[in-house]
């Protein structure tokens, strides 16, 4: 009889073990990822990797767009500063001043939006195409260079007829540029129809009164 009751006292204390050791393994086994949180840092890492590629995308359209505005700066506008003066460039007129000495006063000012320098000194001025029309540069006044923009103007003087008598030709326009390889002369009307005789020509200035053309 104590046999059988030993031996079922053993039985329960082996269960009762086989219990503890089976709820100490379920204890300390895998855990349970949504109350350890061990699968956090795979979700940062792909937050993190999403957010810099967003970046990385965000910092590329970015740049993009930048060098999309420096591709389209206007590049048209002929501000240009520095630039040298061509005939084209300028707006240029003729009036015919009487004193102190006969002359004809060719003006030459900026289009709208350009700013550019007269670094030839003297115009190429000429009448008609003959190689007698060609006005001779005579080195008075000048100033080198000359910057033109806005309101500012430089002024020439003209003598279209140097020579004694009834000699030469009458000429209702007179051929302007800034320099006589310009591709692009002016042709400009006379305020009349002067006779023209081996004519002379001043450098550019900014003043009227050192561009009256005289013999020298």
């Amino acid at each position: 009889m104590r046999s059988r009751l030993a031996t079922r006292s053993a039985r329960l204390v082996l269960a009762a073990a086989v219990v503890t050791a089976l709820a100490a393994t379920t204890a300390c086994g895998p855990e349970d990822p949504s109350e350890t949180g061990a699968a956090a840092p795979s979700t940062s890492t792909s937050s993190s990797a999403s957010a810099s590629a967003e970046g990385t995308e965000s910092g590329g359209n970015g740049g993009s767009e930048a060098g999309k505005g420096g591709t389209e700066a206007p590049t048209g506008d002929k501000s240009g500063y520095g630039q040298s003066c061509g005939t084209n460039d300028l707006d240029f007129t003729v009036t015919w001043e009487a004193q102190p000495i006969s002359h004809y006063l060719v003006t030459a000012k900026a289009k709208s939006g350009i700013t550019c320098y007269l670094d030839v000194n003297t115009p190429s001025v000429s009448f008609g195409s003959a190689a007698d029309g060609v006005a001779s540069p005579v080195g008075q006044g000048g100033e080198d260079p000359i910057k033109l923009s806005g309101s500012s103007v430089a002024y020439a003087g003209i003598n279209v007829k140097t020579t004694e008598g009834e000699g030469g030709k009458k000429f209702e326009h007179v051929i302007i540029a800034t320099s006589e390889d310009d591709p692009n002369p002016a042709e400009v009307e006379l305020p009349d129809a002067p006779t023209v005789d081996k004519p002379i020509v001043t450098n550019w200035s900014t003043k009227r009164n050192e561009v009256i053309p005289r013999i020298v």
